[in-house]
Formats: structure tokens, C-alpha cells, sequence
């Protein structure tokens, strides 16, 4: 039997929409054709959202939409529409709070069945393609539903405009407006506190995800009030998930979960946008705690991404890594069983890390018991002691015998890797190159620095527009950008302005905040929508929406709030500083309850209410105290802490309040630091440790007008 002809999808831009070329689907991707085809034949659409690194949208590919009988069915009763949710983040948004609101759960692959208008009425995530365990099956539903929607046609349509009605409540938050108040940060910590898993670090029971703004949320707490249970909390949270199996122990990289409680058992896709928080985590982790151990996890990721996260020759950073080569394994690539690491090492080697990495001859892996997951069960003076040996030997064996694991590991058939370059994922990334530049320093950090205005450039030639702000997508076919986008780009402009003192990233970052407030800005109620209000129609579930929880990435309208925050700290212009406080007000009322999972307000409360805090420091180019007054600048995490270095000749022209009035009062070839917030400024120091002693906690003496 020949091969069918591929479908519409042969030619999609989306590696994911790609993978299903073959299938017997007559697919549409997004848009009013399929629309137009449903209303036509008076059709319900039959919507796919996935990911070409979710395994469950591989699974119902392989069971039902590669099924001939299964794919007959759709194409006889259905138009079928299939997104990748990584491409279209705002269909994907939408459907996943109507088909949440429906069946009470979300995730990927999302089904859901729709109007030709495109108004859902019904929906679900994987579906077995048969009956199963008093479920019924994919098969099953799509004949229910079809016929449903001859015989009921106005109880589906009364339904469907209800649920229509209620999202659009919903996703704008009405009735979340109230006055500001500080406070909410508290109420946010004690949700994190209450979450804390104190035995195995992170928040919550499994699945167990990380929520990198809650511990920055902590770490920044920490510094304000030196409290012991807060460090315990973020920092015996980093070390676990580090010495866990959700850490790539080999190459370097976190994956996206953990399916227990104890971080040794992971989801094995590894995400752009979970690494680049994380890295932020651990680099801060590193400057709060001074452990090593999160200084290398922070190296480590780094790595990973350099390796095979990034395109080094171009500038960029890739989306995601799949967690397997095929569906006949879950994360065979990543595990090892005994046997197959006592074929790598030798036997002394073999000993050491079996001990090291809990490898026996019984695993961690349910479809392979003999798979192990590699996490750190025992460190090098815990062996030593066992096997009688000098802990720096033991060291030496472990260093050595991870070169020959990953050597061996890269000879193996690779997961996918998605090279698709995302605008806001990429601006992520680029900020936190720029702090880890900062905060490492040295070749890597130079590389960091390097390789961050590298991409930060291709950003502005290829996807930014002074017009439009920035796109979704770097390279392939346009796709209109998001408000993630923006504000994530004006972080990062901001962030490069930061480390460099060159003004064409600053005005970069003005202009793209501007039209983001223009394009996006609720002015009314305050807020940002994550649509801009001139974009092309939607479609379908056509409602507006301002994004306000953490999942996964960090809430749109909160870092920009963070964003105005940071700009009216530098222009002084009152309208950045009121656009930053309706925003807050916005969803004030709901805020506290989100508690950690809006834990991104909290950072954009704490920043509003006490203004970021500003480091310069003079002095000529190259000269050694200068230097030190520098590194000790960056050795301090506060949350959104700018440091600039600022020498004989530079302009001033982008700095405002008690800084722009004070420095030109300094004698320019002097090194010395200067800290100020606001209108206030602290007495300069030329003593680095005196620096420190500033920054850290209350101490600071630098208080809100």
C-alpha cells in the first residue's frame, strides 16, 4: 500500500504542524479558511493544540490521528484544525481557559470541539482512541459529538455562547480592580511558605514544577529582612532540584518537571523559558548563599544551552529540546541502566558512580525498570567514607567518569531539538546571559555578555519594527507579536542599555514600551491585553485578555509593570510611573489569592513600591579599584538592581532624579560608587565591602519618596 500524500501542513512553518504532513487528516492550521470551510459545510471544528515537544500530542497522533478509520471519521464529520501552541500562543491561551471551565482540566494536547464560529461547546486533553477503564474512547466522541451537533444544535450553540460569555469575564478580570497596597507581597509569601515542601525543597506535592518567581520572590525577601527560614526555603529548594534527576546531571539543563515529590523522576522535555528563570535562580542563589554547588548548576545550564540550545554562529536561542527520540521510550536518551554504564566506565569508575547516581540494577523508569535516572544520591566525602578512599580522589573519579557518561551519551540517537526562534523566549534569555555576564564574570561570563547582544541584535534587524514593536517569531513567515513579547523585549533592551551605556538599546526600549501602552494599554481599566488592539482578527474565541498568572512564564502584565517601573526610574516620566500603579490596580483584587502562582506581581510590588535600585560607578576605563567597585556591585542580589559603569565623557542623558543631579558633582576619573532609588541617594563609597554592606537588606538607607 502506498504512502498517502502529505496533507495541507507539508509546508507549515511549525515543526510540530510538519510532524503531521502524513497523517490521513484533512488538517487546516489556524485561520478563516477553516472558518469559512466549517460555515460552508455546516460543520463543527474539531481543534489539535499541541507541541512538538509534548509526548501525549505525539500519542494521540500515533493512536488516533494516524488511525485510517479514526482519520475518516474526522474528515466525514469534522473540519479539522491543528495549532501549535508554542507558534500561537494566544488561540492556544484562550481555548485552554474554555475547555479548563468545561472539563476541569487543561493541558496538552487540548481537543476541543467547535462551532464554525469557532466558540467551543465541548472538549477534553488526550483521549485513548477506544474505550478504556469506563472511559469512553476518541472514537466513541467524535461520533457522540457529531451527531449532537445535528440533533441539539441550539442547546450546543446556548452553551457554547454561555461559555463564550464567562471566559470573556474571566480572562479580563472583572471586578479584580482595587487600590494598591504593598501588602500583597506578604499575603504572596505566606501562600509560598505555606506551599514549601520542607523534606524535598520546591512548592507543593507531584507533579512538581519550579516557580522561579516565587524564589526570587523569597531570595529578595531574604535580603530585605535577613530572615533564616526564607534562605532555608529558596536555597534548600535550588540544591534539591540541582542534585535531582529533573537536572541534567551529564550535559547540563533543567527539564520542565519533575512527576514526584523528590525531583529524581522528570518530564524529560527541556524548555527555553524554564532554563532561562532558572539560570536567573541559581545565579541569584549563588550571590545569596555563596554555595558553589549553585554556582556550577548555573555554569551547567549555561553549557547545555551553548551546546544545544543556541545558535552561536547567528545569535538566538532555541525553543526546546523533546524529551525522547521516538514513542517507544520515555527519556531513554537521558537514563542509563547498570549495565550500560559498566560498559563505559571502568570498574573502579563503575563503583564510585553507581554510588554517586543511585544506579542498581532495578531503576527509576516504569516502561524500562532498568533504566536509572541519574540524580545525586550521595556526594564525594559521603563515598569516600564508604569505599575508604581520600574525598579529592573520589572527586577526580566523578569529574573524569562524567566526561566518559556524556561522551557516551552523545553517541546516542539525539531528541529533537526545535529550532524555531521565539521573540520573547529569546529576550528571556538574552537577560539573563546579561546577569550571568555580571554575576560570573571571567571567559564565560564574557561569552554570555558576547553571545546575549549577539541575539539581541539579530532581534532588532529581523523581528522589531519602530512601528510595531516586536514580532513573535525570528526568521520563517511573520507572526504577529504578543505582549510577552514586548515586554520581555523592553526588559531586555533595557537590560543591554544597562551593561553597555549605549543609548540605541535604551531608545529601543522607550519606543517598543511606548507602543506597548498604545497597542496594548487598557487605559481605562488599567492593565494590558496580550493582543494588540489593531491586530488581525482572532477568530473563534475572540475575547480580550490581560495574562496575570505565572504559567509557566512570568505574567505579561507584570513584568510590565516592572518594565514601566525600571523606565520611569531612568526618564523621570510621571506617565510610566501611573501607567505602572493602574496597572497594579487592576488585578489588586485578586492578587492575594493567586498567592505564589502570581508571585511575578509580587517582584512588580516590591519594585513599585520601593523603586529599583541604581549603582554607578566611575572612575577610568581598566582601572583596578574601579574594577572591584564593580564586581562588588554585581556580587549583591536585589531585584532589579542596575549597575552602571560609567566613565570620563559618557552621557547622562538617559539618567534621571538624584542621580543625574548628583553625579555630575563627582570628580569623573575617581573611582567611586554611588547608590541611589528615586529621589534619594546614599554618600558615595570607594570601598568595595562598605558597597556590599549598602546593597544588602535594610541597610541600604535608601527608602521610597
Amino acid at each position: 500500500m502506498s504512502p498517502l500524500p502529505p496533507n495541507r501542513l507539508k509546508d507549515s512553518a511549525s515543526p510540530y504542524l510538519r510532524s503531521a504532513a502524513h497523517q490521513p487528516i484533512d488538517w487546516h492550521e489556524w485561520g478563516e479558511e477553516a472558518f469559512a470551510r466549517a460555515r460552508t459545510e455546516d460543520k463543527p471544528i474539531l481543534l489539535d493544540i499541541g507541541a512538538v515537544w509534548c509526548h501525549w500530542c505525539h500519542v494521540i497522533d500515533r493512536e488516533s490521528y494516524e488511525n485510517a478509520e479514526i482519520a475518516a471519521l474526522i474528515n466525514e464529520h469534522y473540519v479539522a484544525v491543528k495549532v501549535d501552541r508554542d507558534e500561537r500562543p494566544d488561540v492556544d491561551s484562550r481555548y485552554q481557559s474554555a475547555v479548563s471551565a468545561l472539563s476541569g482540566q487543561g493541558g496538552w494536547p487540548l481537543t476541543g470541539f467547535l462551532l464554525p464560529d469557532g466558540k467551543p461547546f465541548f472538549g477534553g486533553t488526550y483521549f485513548p482512541p477506544e474505550d478504556h477503564m469506563g472511559r469512553p474512547g476518541f472514537r466513541r466522541i467524535l461520533l457522540a459529538v457529531a451527531d449532537a451537533y445535528r440533533s441539539k444544535r441550539a442547546e450546543l450553540e446556548g452553551a457554547a455562547r454561555s461559555l463564550a460569555e464567562a471566559v470573556a469575564q474571566a480572562e479580563i478580570f472583572t471586578g479584580a480592580r482595587a487600590g494598591f497596597d504593598p501588602a500583597v507581597v506578604d499575603a504572596q509569601l505566606r501562600s509560598v511558605l505555606q506551599l514549601f515542601d520542607s523534606k524535598n525543597g520546591g512548592f507543593g506535592n507531584a507533579p512538581k514544577f519550579p516557580h522561579p518567581s516565587a524564589l526570587d520572590l523569597v531570595l529578595e525577601r531574604c535580603q530585605q529582612s535577613r530572615e533564616e527560614h526564607l534562605l532555608a526555603v529558596a536555597g534548600n529548594t535550588l540544591v534539591k532540584m540541582a542534585r535531582g534527576g529533573v537536572y541534567d546531571q551529564l550535559a547540563g539543563g533543567f527539564h520542565r518537571y519533575s512527576v514526584d515529590e523528590r525531583w529524581l523522576v522528570p518530564h524529560f522535555e527541556k524548555m527555553s523559558y524554564d532554563n532561562s528563570e532558572l539560570l536567573r535562580n541559581y545565579l541569584h542563589g549563588w550571590q545569596v548563599t555563596r554555595k558553589p554547588f549553585l554556582r556550577e548548576a548555573a555554569e551547567g545550564i549555561i553549557d547545555w544551552v551553548n551546546e544545544v540550545l543556541s545558535d552561536q554562529v547567528n545569535g538566538g536561542f532555541y525553543a526546546s529540546q523533546d524529551a525522547d527520540v521516538s514513542l517507544d521510550d520515555d527519556g531513554d536518551y537521558f537514563t542509563w541502566t547498570q549495565e550500560e554504564l559498566r560498559a563505559v566506565l571502568a570498574p573502579e569508575e563503575a563503583r564510585v558512580m553507581e554510588l554517586h547516581y543511585d544506579v542498581e540494577p532495578h531503576g527509576e523508569m516504569h516502561h524500562n525498570p532498568a533504566k536509572n535516572v541519574l540524580w545525586i544520591a550521595r556526594d564525594a566525602a559521603e563515598i569516600a567514607a564508604t569505599l575508604g578512599k581520600h574525598e579529592a580522589e573520589i572527586e577526580m573519579i566523578i569529574v573524569h567518569a562524567n566526561g566518559k557518561l556524556l561522551a557516551a551519551r552523545m553517541e546516542r540517537p539525539a531528541p529533537y531539538v526545535d529550532q524555531t526562534l521565539y521573540a520573547a523566549w529569546n529576550a528571556m534569555f538574552v537577560s539573563a546571559y546579561l546577569e550571568a555576564a555580571q554575576v560570573l564574570g571571567g571567559p564565560l561570563g564574557a561569552r554570555c555578555r558576547a553571545f546575549a547582544l549577539k541575539t539581541l541584535e539579530r532581534m532588532l534587524r529581523e523581528v522589531w519594527s519602530e512601528a510595531r514593536g516586536f514580532g513573535h517569531r525570528i526568521g520563517g513567515p511573520a507572526l504577529a507579536g504578543s505582549l510577552d513579547d514586548q515586554v520581555f523585549g523592553v526588559q531586555a533592551l533595557l537590560d543591554a542599555y544597562e551593561a553597555t551605556l549605549d543609548a540605541r538599546w535604551f531608545r529601543a526600549a522607550q519606543r517598543t514600551l511606548d507602543l506597548a501602552i498604545a497597542r496594548y494599554g487598557d487605559t481605562e481599566a488599567g492593565g494590558f491585553f496580550d493582543r494588540a488592539c489593531d491586530a488581525a482578527p482572532l477568530g473563534g474565541l475572540d475575547v480580550r485578555r490581560k495574562p496575570f498568572q505565572d504559567s509557566p512564564t512570568p505574567s505579561a502584565n507584570s513584568v510590565a509593570v516592572i518594565a514601566l517601573v525600571r523606565l520611569h526610574g531612568y526618564t523621570g516620566e510621571e506617565r510610566y510611573s501611573a501607567f505602572a500603579q493602574k496597572t497594579l490596580e487592576a488585578f489588586a483584587g485578586v492578587a492575594p489569592q493567586y498567592g505564589m502562582f502570581a508571585a511575578t506581581y509580587g517582584l512588580a510590588a516590591t519594585l513599585f513600591a520601593r523603586h529599583p535600585l541604581q549603582v554607578v560607578v566611575t572612575g577610568p576605563a581598566g582601572d583596578v579599584a574601579a574594577d572591584k567597585l564593580l564586581d562588588a556591585a554585581h556580587s549583591v542580589y536585589r531585584f532589579g538592581k542596575a549597575v552602571l559603569r560609567l566613565t570620563s565623557g559618557a552621557s547622562l542623558e538617559n539618567l534621571a532624579g538624584a542621580l543625574k543631579e548628583t553625579l555630575p558633582h563627582l570628580p569623573a576619573d575617581k573611582p567611586l560608587a554611588i547608590v541611589c532609588a528615586g529621589q534619594t541617594c546614599l554618600p558615595p563609597t570607594s570601598d568595595p565591602e562598605q558597597l556590599r554592606a549598602l546593597l544588602e537588606g535594610p541597610a541600604t538607607g535608601v527608602t521610597a519618596d
